[in-house]
This record gives structure tokens, sequence and C-alpha cells, in this order.
């Protein structure tokens, strides 16, 4: 009874890997939607399907978590990760359905700064994820994470400077509101690697 309750075929690391490429997906998706390459409902429903991957994934994670006794990190953590991994998914799935919806056909280049440091935070995030196997190479992991931070406040800095300029040249007050919620859930998507970056650091101090 013991025995099968021991994590033999379960590894969470899987898990963390493979959700980090799918987000890493769902950000390129969204660069390729805001620099103009595809159309926005076809791209919409392509980040869609990532998205119920991600999700899917997600469900598999806390499904296992629930069913194993023995876990390589405190199961809080495992479960914080793999949510706030999915948040940024799903931040950028609600993104990309409002600019399918709200019709927006001309993109604001801050949308575009927004989601190149957001691919970027989503590459630094995997790299770390993958150095929690081992555990080997914490400084390495913690200049990725470190980088995360910066990234984040990169992303503070063009949203501010993004609604500036919104509300000083824009004067469709609709298109106001419209692009300000836009590049709202694009910095909380930015927030959300934060998130995830804090919770790699805290696993890194309890194994230390």
């Amino acid at each position: 009874m013991f025995r099968r309750l021991l994590p033999r075929e379960i590894c969470f690391f899987d898990y963390f890997e493979k959700h980090a490429r799918l987000t890493i997906e769902a950000c390129e998706a969204f660069c390729a939607l805001t620099d103009g390459q595809v159309d926005p409902t076809t791209q919409a429903a392509h980040i869609k399907d990532i998205e119920h991957l991600a999700d899917d994934l997600t469900h598999q994670c806390v499904d296992a978590l629930n069913r194993t006794f023995i876990t390589p990190i405190d199961r809080v953590d495992i479960h914080q990760l793999i949510k706030r991994l999915d948040d940024v998914v799903d931040s950028v799935d609600a993104t990309t359905s409002r600019m399918a919806l709200y019709e927006l056909v001309e993109i604001r280049p801050e949308a575009q700064q927004l989601a190149s440091v957001l691919l970027k935070a989503a590459r630094e995030i995997e790299v770390a994820l993958m150095g929690l196997r081992s555990l080997k190479e914490t400084d390495a992991i913690k200049a990725r994470l470190i980088y995360i931070h910066q990234l984040e406040n990169e992303g503070d800095s063009i949203l501010r400077a993004a609604l500036m300029r919104l509300f000083k040249e824009e004067d469709n007050p609709i298109l106001i509101m419209k692009w300000k919620e836009i590049f709202e859930r694009l910095e909380k998507a930015t927030d959300r690697c934060e998130e995830v970056a804090n919770i790699i650091e805290k696993i890194i101090i309890e194994a230390s």
C-alpha cells in the first residue's frame, strides 16, 4: 500500500517544464499577433488551443500531487508554481481574446514592447525551472530570476508610458478604454512571471 504512494513515475519537474514550453508558445504566438504577422481571429483561436493544453497539464499536475505521498519539493510550492504558470498563459489568452473582440486593427507599439518583454520572461522561466531538477547551479538560476524581476520593472515602465501617450494622443474614448485594458492585462502577465520567479526563489532557499 505504502509503495503505491511513492512518486516512482511522477516527475513534477516534467510538468513544470512542459508548462513552461506551452507558456513560451503562447507568448510567441502573441508576439506574432502584435507584429501583424497573422490574422487576429485565427491567432486568438490558436492561443486558446494552447491555453486548453496548459489547463489540462495543470489539472494533471494537481491530480498527481493529490495522489502523491512524498514530493521532491514542498507540496504548497508545487501547487502554487503550476498555478502561477497557468496564470501567465491565461493572461495571454484573455488579452488575445479581448483584442479580437475589440477588433483592434492598428497595434500600438507599446503592445509590441510588452509582448517582447513577456516572451523574454517566459524564456527565462523555462531555463530557471530546468535548473530546479538538480539545484546544482543555484547562482545561475538566481541570475535568471533577477532578470525576470528586471523585466517586470521594464513592463511597469512601458505600461506607464503607454497610458500617458494613450490619454494624451487618443481622442476616441472607446479606443482609450479598449487599449487601457489591453495594456493592463499584458502588464499583469509580466507580474505573474515575477510571481513564478518568487516561488522558484523560495524553493531554492528552502533547499539550501
